[in-house]
């Protein structure tokens, strides 16, 4: 008796949601309080002047003003700042 082997389910299909992490906001651009810089795992990229740090590592803006991005110190860390507006007076 001929046989055929039964048509198996794929082994395949299973993956985790893409985290979206990166560099948001770009040296040079505007941004307002409050405001996503970078998403990362782990501090790959250091705050500066007006910068938080998230619980995940995540960068934001605390003032609002222009973006800027530099490399410091004798281990060249990446660091992100923002530069304040002034408000007018």
């Amino acid at each position: 008796m001929a046989h055929k082997k039964a048509g198996g389910s794929s082994r395949n299909g299973r993956d985790s949601q893409s985290k979206r992490l990166g560099v948001k906001v770009y040296g040079g651009e505007r941004v307002n309080a409050g405001q996503i810089l970078v998403r990362q795992r782990g501090t790959v990229v250091h705050p500066g002047a007006n910068v938080g740090v998230g619980r995940d590592h995540t960068l934001f803006a605390r003032a609002a003003g222009q973006v800027q991005y530099a490399v410091k110190g004798e281990d060249s860390k990446k660091t992100v700042s923002i530069v304040a507006e002034r408000s007018p007076a």
